[in-house]
């Protein structure tokens, strides 16, 4: 079963959906900007996306801008602002037993669809 962390608002989250529809996986669909992840969540995503937490981070929206923009934050407090906000959490992630991509730009599914054919 594929898992994608969805914004429907979003170009490249929704291209990344009609791929991952185009290759007849079973998958679902997870909005975060409705079902946040917690921090416990966000981590377990993190170690199948082999990044860091900043590395996830959307550092251009208005709302990191505004509130943590030139504060030096450590991985939790990235992880918690993540939970609160998850808006800037960057997207869309694609999740596949256990690994996992971010969909920018969309084709990176290809290769987890691929690697998912293999298992």
């Amino acid at each position: 079963m594929i898992t994608i962390y969805h914004n429907p608002r979003c170009r490249k989250s929704r291209e990344t959906l009609a791929i991952i529809q185009e290759s007849g996986e079973d998958f679902q669909i997870v909005e975060y900007l409705k079902t946040p992840l917690n921090q416990k969540e966000l981590k377990a995503l993190l170690h199948k996306l082999k990044m860091q937490p900043d590395e996830l981070l959307r550092k251009g929206e208005s709302l990191w801008k505004e509130k943590f923009k030139g504060k030096t934050l450590g991985e939790d407090q990235i992880l918690t602002a993540m939970a609160e906000h998850p808006k800037l959490m960057e997207r869309p992630v694609v999740v596949k037993g256990q690994s996992a991509i971010l969909g920018r730009p969309p084709e990176n599914v290809r290769g987890l669809l691929e690697h998912a054919h293999g298992n």
